[in-house]
């Protein structure tokens, strides 16, 4: 044990400096998943492990490296004869050089969707879905985590309270029929945002209502958005969200809808003609009439 401690003092000091130079360079080269069987990798989960060794955990899944901070995921379970598949996890973010740690979100079922590129000449954020819980009416969330210069760690977007935005639920007003939709989206200029669309059809009772959303990033501020969009650029959102054809199964959901189909698949209005014949010239007469004499 005495040996490792040099290596770690080591350890902090490229960590620091190489933070302070890396600014510039590509992120996406930046960030890399630990490899825990990687003896070049093993200062860093020596460190996460010292940083976490007061948390409760019952193991550490994956650790990533951005600068001088480690996003790092630990997963929880309800006793040794439970079953993997009801871990919970817990994401956290651990500085490299004090081993501060930041809770960041919890819940069942995290999936990776990727890079998003959500700022211009900014860095990309990996965006993340997850359900807050597991065999109940769960609801599905959305984030990015991005990297913040000012605390030098990773934090998530459009955060409320314990958890970010709702994309998808399971959980529906009895005699309310919900279509659900979502994808992430590429603008014209290669920003990418997530859209979601909720479709209430209460039948009967009262004309359906829409609520289409998108989640992006304000390019003066660089801080996250939720937006309620309506009319005709709520119609437009729907058909793109309609339409969307992604890499990933989960970066989409809801376009095989019936809801969907309709949309995407929907005639044109023929509008009635109302003008008259070009070679009318004013001397059509009503069928069966008689022409006057001249």
């Amino acid at each position: 044990m005495r040996g490792i401690f040099p290596r770690l003092w080591l350890f902090v000091g490229v960590v620091a400096s190489f933070a302070v130079c890396a600014r510039a360079q590509d992120q996406s080269s930046l960030f890399h998943w630990v490899d825990f069987h990687s003896e070049k990798d093993r200062p860093f989960v020596v460190w996460v492990e010292r940083a976490m060794e007061t948390e409760k955990w019952t193991a550490i899944r994956e650790i990533g490296v951005e600068y001088d901070a480690a996003l790092v995921v630990t997963t929880d379970r309800a006793g040794p004869d439970a079953p993997p598949a009801n871990d919970t996890f817990r994401l956290w973010s651990v500085n490299l050089t004090n081993h501060a740690r930041i809770p960041l979100l919890k819940g069942v079922n995290l999936r990776w969707l990727g890079w998003m590129q959500m700022r211009e000449s900014a860095p990309r954020e990996w965006a993340v879905i997850y359900d807050d819980c597991r065999e109940c009416a769960a609801t599905t969330y959305f984030t990015t985590l991005a990297y913040d210069e000012k605390q030098h760690a990773f934090l998530p977007r459009w955060l409320r309270g314990e958890q970010t935005v709702p994309l998808w639920t399971a959980t529906a007003q009895q005699g309310v029929n919900l279509t659900q939709v979502y994808a992430v989206l590429t603008d014209l200029d290669g920003l990418e945002v997530m859209g979601a669309w909720s479709h209430f059809d209460y039948g009967k009772e009262k004309d359906p209502e829409d609520y289409v959303y998108r989640y992006d990033v304000d390019p003066i501020s660089g801080l996250e958005r939720a937006l309620l969009v309506s009319g005709k650029d709520a119609d437009a959102l729907k058909q793109r969200l309609c339409a969307a054809q992604g890499e990933s199964e989960n970066r989409e959901q809801g376009q095989d809808s019936a809801l969907c189909q309709a949309m995407l698949h929907a005639k044109p209005e023929r509008k009635p003609v109302t003008s008259p014949p070009a070679n009318n010239k004013g001397r059509s007469a009503p069928p069966g009439s008689r022409p006057k004499p001249k």
